[in-house]
């Protein structure tokens, strides 16, 4: 399994308990509310706003809040306007980062991104610098006492899937965007638990980082994914789990 998904297993499980649940609010409103202004209200006909309505209700967000998310998107309500954007760098030991935001500030985001990443060892670079060792690709996890391999691996091949691998936990199911929903969909119309579902940028690569290099890189990750304006970060590092789980 990627070093990226095991980052995201782990954070994922953070989530569900964590003091910042107000934080992880804020940045499933802001997508819901882009998705809306670029696609349009109607969850049937918008397939980026229907996965941001489904992960703001896996997170227990009131329904009220997505409603009303949705019309500042659509207009029908005031709300703030956001500019998307993504920034690309590099972190410790040479690591490909690549930011994806939402602000209505572009010059302070980026003022406070680059100084994110020379705090920690790493340096903001030019835009395409990195972005081409990533691939956006639909991630499922699925922990192995849920599912058993084969019929786990028939199901998903035969909803679109492209792969599914494993490490000591978790299968790990990819597939392209397209096919993201109806995998996932294949999964949960069987009733087999998903431990963490997402359409993220999957590095091609991973570098492998230990002691220092390790933890500067994890703190960064985590100073880019408490910022307000930063929705997603993606980087091809590859790390021990026992080490981000003691970080």
């Amino acid at each position: 399994m990627s070093g990226h998904s095991k980052w995201a297993s782990i954070k994922h499980k953070k989530a569900a308990t964590d003091a910042k649940r107000g934080r992880v609010f804020t940045k499933l409103i802001k997508e819901i509310t882009v998705a809306a202004r670029m696609g349009g209200g109607d969850i049937d006909g918008n397939p980026r706003l229907r996965t941001a309505v489904l992960a703001a209700k896996a997170q227990n967000m009131p329904q009220d809040n997505i409603k009303r998310a949705i019309k500042k998107g659509t207009g029908e309500l005031p709300g703030q306007s956001y500019e998307e954007g993504s920034f690309e760098g590099y972190g410790p030991g040479g690591t490909a980062v690549l930011v994806e935001v939402f602000t209505d500030n572009r010059n302070r985001t980026v003022a406070e991104v680059r100084h994110a990443f020379a705090k920690h060892g790493g340096n903001l670079g030019e835009t395409g610098c990195v972005n081409w060792m990533f691939e956006k690709k639909g991630v499922i996890l699925v922990e192995q006492d849920k599912a058993e391999e084969e019929e786990l691996m028939e199901l998903a091949l035969e909803a679109g899937a492209d792969d599914m691998s494993q490490d000591e936990d978790n299968y790990e199911i990819t597939t392209s965007p397209t096919a993201f929903e109806d995998v996932k969909k294949a999964l949960e119309e069987k009733e087999i638990p998903i431990a963490l579902a997402e359409v993220s940028m999957v590095p091609q690569t991973t570098v492998r980082l230990e002691g220092s290099d390790a933890k500067r890189m994890l703190r960064l990750m985590e100073i880019l994914e408490d910022h307000d304006d930063i929705q997603n970060v993606a980087a091809n590092f590859d790390i021990d789990a026992s080490v981000m789980e003691e970080m």
